[in-house]
């Protein structure tokens, strides 16, 4: 790891055009979003226990919430690079702000029919949404600021991400894990008025939430139409061409991009699968017995260090080289893994809880590696990375097979492999070669 003495240089072409100006309102406008999509996405890790015990489902078909999640993102990215690219980024996120209302709002008739394919569709919209936000919005931070800290600043905003992701188990927990799923069996011993009395609390407990959550949605979409946005140029990546960039025909030809996308993939495949099954693995006898609800608090632990690494990587990254600082978390955090498999108890639990704070900085810091010299093709080159998050529709459905086949507590072995993966790719990326080029 290199010393304080050599900052990280990170030079997002998107912001070769950096002039100076103070771009702290929109900044902070921005962080919105990254709240507002944390906390909808770790909501699945509550919508996971309660769907899986609604419709008796196994591990494996529990993971297809995830699946249809998560697959948004490798069928909806590249349209929507192409539509951030026609429309700007303005107008792109409040377009990725009422998708994800409108996906909130399915929740309702996919609750009140207690239809497990609606609610997999109700997902797949709202993700579509999200996706369309992701996709406008990483770069859109990348550009607002100096090249240099590029990657700090991005792990800012992801930090306020990380704040709704572990204030969403605590919502969950309170909200639509309160009400105890009974039993096939447990109904048919009840009274048919009583049945349909608690089917109705059982869909007003995913139903009222998700409904707040569409009008959420579409307040700050009708805000952020009113904000006045810097005007950039989505498809040249906001100025000249660096010096350096990437100059072949298109992204898919950049080989650090096409690295780092899989990195991408095995990170969030990794982060979404121990996160999916945290709240069972609590509550196995032999790790903390936990009830569900009470599981759904310590997820929290779990995205709060996430966060918590997060603020700290805001100033590390400042000091020590991206790459390497990128290696040496994952590769705790897959000594974490293992130790979590061959313990017990609170050594086991505290330990997989604790892979969340190294997770902290992999996202930002794989994003920013990913697309650094890629000059006008840094729009597709975010495409194709969010794209990539496709990794949290399979790993955890290959991981779910997995704990239906040898259980829940070796199942995570699979994680473990995904961040020997960013720990080659962190100790291995080198910067691209700056050379003068000249000027159209």
């Amino acid at each position: 790891m290199a010393g304080g003495s050599a900052p990280a240089t990170t030079n997002l072409s998107a912001t070769s055009s950096y002039d100076g100006k103070n771009y702290t309102a929109p900044l902070a406008v921005l962080t919105s979003l990254f709240f507002m999509w944390g906390f909808l996405t770790c909501l699945n890790d509550i919508i996971i226990p309660h769907l899986k015990a609604v419709f008796d489902l196994n591990y494996t078909k529990a993971m297809l919430i995830q699946f249809a999640f998560f697959t948004a993102y490798f069928i909806v990215s590249l349209p929507a690079g192409a539509i951030v690219n026609r429309l700007g980024y303005k107008r792109g996120i409040v377009i990725g702000l009422l998708t994800a209302g409108a996906g909130c709002l399915l929740f309702y008739p996919a609750a009140g029919a207690r239809s497990y394919p609606l609610f997999l569709g109700a997902l797949f919209v709202l993700a579509a949404g999200i996706t369309l936000l992701q996709v406008a919005a990483n770069p859109y931070v990348a550009v607002l600021g100096k090249p240099e800290t590029a990657s700090s600043r991005l792990t800012m905003t992801q930090a306020i991400n990380s704040l709704g992701t572990t204030i969403a188990p605590l919502f969950g927990s309170v909200i639509i894990l309160s009400t105890v799923v009974k039993s096939p069996a447990a109904l048919q011993q009840m009274a048919p008025a009583a049945v349909e009395a608690y089917r109705q609390t059982e869909a007003a407990s995913v139903q009222t939430p998700y409904l707040g959550l569409a009008i959420a949605l579409m307040v700050l979409a009708a805000a952020m139409a009113m904000f006045k946005l810097p005007q950039i140029d989505a498809a040249t990546g906001g100025g000249d061409q660096q010096d350096g960039a990437h100059e072949g025909a298109s992204a898919w030809s950049y080989r650090p991009l096409l690295l780092g996308a899989v990195g991408i993939f095995v990170y969030v495949g990794a982060e979404v699968a121990i996160g999916s099954f945290l709240v069972n693995y609590f509550k196995e006898p032999a790790i903390a017995g936990f009830s569900e609800a009470e599981g759904a608090r310590y997820v929290s632990f779990y995205w709060g260090g996430a966060m918590l690494g997060r603020f700290i990587g805001t100033f590390t990254l400042r000091f020590f080289r991206p790459g390497k600082l990128l290696a040496a978390h994952a590769l705790v955090a897959a000594l974490l893994v293992v130790t979590t498999m061959l313990t017990t108890g609170h050594v086991a639990m505290w330990t997989i809880i604790a892979v969340g704070f190294f997770n902290s900085i992999m996202f930002p810091t794989i994003f920013t590696l990913g697309i650094d010299g890629l000059g006008k093709h840094t729009g597709q080159g975010s495409g194709i990375l969010c794209m990539a998050i496709v990794g949290g529709a399979l790993i955890p459905v290959v991981q779910g097979g997995l704990a239906d086949a040898v259980g829940i507590h070796h199942c995570f072995v699979i994680a473990a492999a995904c961040y020997l993966y960013i720990a080659w790719y962190g100790a291995t990326w080198r910067p691209p070669v700056r050379k003068a080029m000249a000027r159209a």
